[in-house]
């Protein structure tokens, strides 16, 4: 039997990032794999869906080139090409993966991994069940797309984000239930190319884990899009024996029959930890999580989760940062429990969203006295050179002491922002400090001081 220091069940981007750093750690490590080395997120989540939403912002481009000066004629797209160019995109990755795997001197086994007693892991693979032994055992299995009762997934008329990705035909009308990250990015691709899209939302607004203001704002900018936009409702059944699927659609003010191609359902994630031997092992869940503790080491001794299958945000820098933490700990490294109050959120339709820290409303319910300062980009010299004016940047910072507790971003390119807000809280730094920190003009990272300085009264461009 093969023995190791540690075995990563998973090779997402928790489990191979794990795996990783207990290499470079000097752990003798392997990492168990049922399907592709990177998981969904390389594979059919985060990297793909980057690729489809890029064509889609070329072909608004291309679509608005008169705006920027420009004439293109006869602009189309070719759907199976951009389907095709995100698939490639997603291979390329997850080869790089293979070569850190082999760069790293981690072994990489194919099949389906079960933890049992004993400190072992059983792989089946083609029939045939090996087991292998490790000192620490990583589970990170990650998740799937959700299933309501209501909503079975059948992946062709009513489909999860792996089938949405990766259609072979363009639909011409598509529901998409639930907002979330997920929900919209799609709602946003179809969209753009030329999908007609109607968005369902069982909650007041749009992506309703953001500041309010960001909600309105995004909720705006989707209608203008001529995306269909239905809050504080629900799809209560779907009939998929015609040649589409007819949706019933629970509102306010009673039943809309909807009718569509395909629907989407993005109503969450269901963790993968079916069938892995926990019960058998005794290792305690508590709904569909694998308890933990703050380093990551579960109720049985030598058995370790990370990413979506614990409690945590289900987001892959999530995964990677407790991966990290959890090998760092096992090699007796001092080590800072994760601050999951300052978790940076992106969403990449158009327009962008990032944050990090409390809402407003959260503010003022935590008993914060608070300084709100708000700045939009439609008052900003470089989004208006890059016919890129909507949204705003937004911040919230204790009025007593000048803690930084949140920021709030909408427009383009605010998810290659949002990093200065986190490291800013991450260092304990005040208002006044980030108004005084110099900004480089024309970009789009001054909406962040100016929002500051609108918060002290200081606003200068306003």
């Amino acid at each position: 039997m093969s023995k190791y220091d540690i075995i990563v069940l998973g090779s997402g981007p928790g489990g191979y990032v794990t795996a990783i750093r207990a290499s470079q750690l000097g752990f003798k490590t392997a990492i168990v794999e049922k399907e592709n080395l990177g998981g969904v997120c390389l594979n059919w989540g985060c990297i793909p869906t980057k690729a489809l939403l890029k064509s889609a912002e070329v072909f608004n481009y291309l679509k608005h080139a008169e705006d920027y000066g420009l004439t293109v004629k006869e602009a189309d797209k070719d759907f199976g090409a951009v389907v095709k160019r995100s698939r490639n995109v997603a291979e390329g990755m997850s080869k790089g993966v293979q070569f850190l795997m082999k760069k790293n001197k981690i072994d990489v086994i194919n099949g389906f991994g079960k933890v049992k007693a004993g400190k072992k892991v059983s792989v089946e693979a083609d029939g045939k069940t090996t087991d292998y032994q490790a000192d620490h055992i990583i589970i990170a299995t990650g998740a799937r797309s959700r299933e309501l009762p209501n909503l079975k997934q059948d992946g062709k008329k009513v489909i999860g984000y792996r089938e949405a990705m990766s259609l072979d035909k363009q639909p011409k009308k598509m529901i998409v239930v639930g907002s979330g990250a997920i929900g919209v990015e799609f709602a946003h691709f179809y969209n753009a190319m030329g999908t007609e899209v109607t968005i369902v939302e069982f909650l007041p607004n749009l992506v309703p884990l953001e500041d309010e203001d960001v909600s309105k704002e995004f909720e705006k900018s989707f209608k203008k899009a001529g995306i269909k936009v239905m809050t504080n409702s629900s799809v209560e059944s779907v009939d998929t024996s015609g040649s589409g699927v007819k949706a019933k659609v629970k509102t306010k003010k009673g039943e809309e029959a909807l009718e569509a191609d395909v629907v989407l359902s993005a109503v969450g994630i269901k963790t993968n930890i079916e069938n892995i031997g926990l019960e058998d092992l005794g290792i305690k869940t508590d709904k569909d999580k694998i308890i933990v503790n703050e380093y990551y080491q579960t109720n049985v001794p030598g058995y370790y989760a990370i990413g979506d299958v614990t409690p945590g945000a289900a987001l892959a820098h999530v995964a990677s940062a407790e991966g990290i933490l959890c090998v760092e700990k096992i090699k007796g490294m001092h080590v800072e429990a994760l601050d999951y109050g300052n978790i940076p959120g992106c969403t990449y339709a158009t327009p962008e969203i990032a944050s990090v820290g409390m809402t407003e409303k959260q503010a003022k319910e935590a008993g914060y006295e608070i300084k709100v300062g708000k700045f939009p980009f439609s008052a900003s010299g470089k989004a208006s050179a890059s016919g890129k004016k909507e949204g705003f940047v937004k911040v919230i910072f204790d009025a007593k002491y000048g803690e930084w507790l949140g920021c709030h971003m909408i427009g383009a390119g605010v998810t290659d922002m949002i990093a200065e807000a986190v490291l800013g809280r991450k260092l304990e730094t005040t208002g006044h400090e980030v108004l005084k920190a110099v900004h480089p003009h024309p970009t789009m990272s001054e909406a962040v001081m100016e929002a500051t300085a609108a918060a002290y009264d200081e606003v200068i461009h306003l």
